[in-house]
């Protein structure tokens, strides 16, 4: 006859184990959905290398070209406010899965576009169908985990999407490099496929039960009004913005005051990705020690006294160039899983919607940043694009102490 206390400590290693298993679980989705996430920027600026040879081939001029750029990042933009609502009412998996199928698709498009029009043309549902990454993996993320877990798994997905613009080029360099331009399409569409693939193989629907909720876009009216969630919306925007005026003005800045080659120049975008997934890794830690009101406020103010070191050494060093990029780096890997985190706890029925609305926010400022950014150089150069960058830095932070630190004390 077993004894009763062996008994008791087989089933409480059954439950361990159950346990164990189904956090390997969770964390195998939250990687396969941030993956989803993160082909969305990646797409966006993946063939920035070869933008002249396109612009040959299709015989076309560089404003058309260049549009097959914003126009991707608009429409990722605006389609989040259409699937925050639709994920919400039909369920995350139901939304994913067909948005990667039309990506797909779409890039296969691309491979086969011979001139600028059909481009444009299939750039559009390019983004339709990658647009679904952003809102449905943050939003599987906030079903699935609570407490310092969701942060984790937060970081895991802002490292993504923060990561994507900058391998982009990379990438899109090497392929076109070592093959025909066209292939960089055609990568596109094998790795939709196989985030396609393993989402579907993966990913169970984390939509809480109850009866269906109606498509309701007026919710997005209510998310605006609250303070808090604007002002992670606004602070989103801000950081993108300014994040898209260093990838943009770095080269510039590295031109204009070095001698490097364009592989050198390449690799002074590296201590920007390393300190960018080092600051989401440690991003839950953080959050051990202060709260996540308290880090947002923080970093937000760091960075707007890192911004005006860069601005006045990059010129002149190139050791404090680098150091204050991979700090820039460092505090935005910090900031962005505490917001999405903070975002997903505060709307917990609406969690899609809050989360669409606030990727609107940040795509708007990656869309902005190069645009506004290049008005800004015209009208002042350098000083005057980062000296607005740092003061807006300084608005944000307060801001955010006076909605969010404020609603905490209460």
């Amino acid at each position: 006859m077993t004894h009763p206390l062996l008994r008791l400590d087989k089933l409480t290693l059954y439950f361990t184990t159950t346990r164990e298993r189904s956090m390997v679980h969770k964390k195998a989705i939250a990687y396969s959905v941030s993956f989803a996430a993160f082909l969305g920027p990646f797409t966006q600026t993946v063939y920035v290398p070869i933008l002249p040879e396109l612009q040959d081939t299709l015989a076309t001029s560089q404003l058309l070209i260049n549009a097959s750029i914003s126009v991707f990042t608009f429409i990722i933009a605006f389609m989040q406010i259409l699937y925050g609502p639709l994920t919400d009412s039909l369920g995350r998996k139901k939304v994913l899965l067909p948005g990667i199928a039309l990506y797909v698709a779409a890039s296969i498009g691309c491979f086969y576009a011979d001139h600028i029009a059909s481009l444009l043309f299939f750039r559009v549902f390019q983004a339709v169908g990658i647009a679904t990454g952003s809102v449905v993996a943050v939003t599987v993320i906030g079903d699935l985990f609570r407490d310092e877990e969701r942060l984790k798994a937060m970081g895991t997905f802002q490292m993504m999407v923060a990561l994507g613009p900058v391998i982009g080029p990379v990438a899109g360099g090497f392929i076109a490099g070592h093959f025909d331009y066209h292939m960089v399409f055609l990568a596109l569409a094998i790795a939709g496929a196989l985030i396609g693939i393993l989402n579907l193989a993966l990913l169970r629907e984390t939509k809480p039960t109850g009866p269906a909720r109606r498509i309701d876009m007026a919710e997005y009216a209510r998310i605006a009004r609250d303070r808090q969630g604007l002002t992670i919306g606004i602070l989103g925007f801000v950081q993108f913005y300014i994040y898209y005026n260093f990838l943009v003005y770095l080269p510039v800045i590295l031109d204009q005051g070095y001698t490097l080659s364009v592989a050198q120049k390449g690799l002074m975008f590296l201590p920007l990705s390393v300190a960018l997934v080092l600051g989401s890794f440690l991003s839950s830690r953080v959050q051990k020690r202060l709260s996540t009101e308290s880090l947002l406020v923080i970093t937000a103010l760091l960075c707007a006294i890192d911004v005006v070191a860069f601005l006045v050494t990059a010129a002149h060093s190139l050791t404090l160039l680098i150091a204050t990029t991979f700090l820039f780096g460092l505090l935005l890997g910090l900031s962005l899983p505490a917001q999405t985190a903070l975002l997903t706890r505060i709307f917990v029925t609406h969690r899609a919607t809050a989360v669409g609305l606030y990727n609107f926010f940040r795509f708007m400022g990656m869309a902005c940043g190069p645009f506004l950014g290049a008005l800004l150089f015209s009208l002042g150069g350098l000083t005057l694009l980062f000296s607005i960058a740092a003061l807006l830095f300084l608005l944000i932070a307060l801001l955010t102490w006076r909605n969010l630190m404020a609603t905490q004390r209460t």
